[in-house]
């Protein structure tokens, strides 16, 4: 790979030019052992050159990378070659890479882990970790931040990978958004099966949200939620947002008298998982350049679940 020496470096001093990424995709038709495949798939390839790709990790299966030689190949498989450097694998133990494509990028974030730095932290969150991903893989890659998670609360987010994305989905996002469902515990029992809560939600100078009847300072606000389980004193719900206030599902759920579980900002008295039990479980949406349903769900968290057995 080329190197190149900019004016003003030290004696010795190089910076490596970026080269883009050739990639090579092949669609397979009949069933056969990966290393087989690739030896058809590239006749002219010399095979212990493509030995030396599947082993240095520059072949991927339908988006996952392997160095499994026979690993079995069934028709329709979509298998991929690098063939300027081994793909790089996002790994992080605090969020997950859900999706990905040319201009959004879906996580699962963990609970902790701030959506975007502030004035104290600028390192070590969602954007900043997701933001080194995208320049290892090329240093021209972007990120722009769409929408947040509080810091506590665990769960699903979308970035945009292009300010197009990024404008199309924020400037149209009650109507690309189909879909926001949570999960939480509150403290409790929720007798109702099902209810909604609505008001107008103000923010304080102590950045707390609280509701209001003034409609000049807050904003309206409604969510609905739905039981699931009722048990040791919590209830986990399904929680639906219309509206996309600040702290908007911790509020009203303050307000229906149950604050979720870990909330001591908003009225809970226990923590017995040692955080907020409020989760973005499902995210439904429309994607801003292709127009296509974009359908994200995980599982109710197992702590979550323990609590109400």
């Amino acid at each position: 790979m080329a190197n190149k020496t900019y004016k003003g470096a030290k004696p010795g001093a190089e910076r490596t030019r970026f080269s883009p990424d050739f990639i090579q995709n092949f669609i397979v038709n009949d069933p056969a052992g990966l290393l087989d495949f690739l030896y058809t798939a590239m006749p002219d390839r010399k095979k212990t050159a493509v030995k030396t790709l599947l082993k240095y990790r520059q072949v991927m299966v339908d988006g996952e990378v392997t160095t499994q030689f026979d690993r079995p190949l069934s028709p329709g498989m979509k298998v991929s070659v690098n063939h300027t450097r081994p793909f790089v694998v996002f790994y992080n133990r605090r969020m997950k890479l859900v999706y990905e494509d040319d201009d959004i990028i879906v996580v699962n974030k963990g609970y902790g882990l701030l959506s975007m730095g502030n004035d104290k932290i600028k390192e070590g969150t969602a954007y900043s970790i997701l933001r080194e991903y995208l320049k290892t893989k090329d240093p021209r890659n972007k990120l722009f931040i769409v929408h947040r998670l509080d810091q506590h609360t665990s769960g699903l987010m979308v970035f945009a990978k292009s300010i197009d994305a990024k404008e199309r989905l924020q400037h149209n996002w009650n109507n690309m958004v189909l879909r926001r469902q949570y999960v939480c515990v509150v403290e409790g029992k929720v007798t109702t099966p099902q209810g909604e809560v609505r008001g107008l939600l103000a923010e304080n100078a102590q950045h707390m949200v609280y509701v209001t009847d003034d409609p000049k300072i807050g904003k309206p606000a409604l969510t609905r939620y739905t039981t699931i389980r009722t048990a040791n004193g919590y209830s986990l719900l399904e929680v639906e947002l219309e509206t996309g206030r600040k702290n908007q599902i911790r509020v009203h759920m303050k307000e229906l008298g149950h604050p979720i579980a870990g909330d001591r900002k908003y009225g809970a008295k226990s923590s017995p998982i040692s955080r907020l039990a409020l989760h973005a479980m499902t995210l439904r949406f429309v994607h801003p350049m292709t127009k296509k349903l974009m359908d994200f769900s995980t599982p109710v968290p197992a702590s979550f679940q323990s609590m109400v057995k």
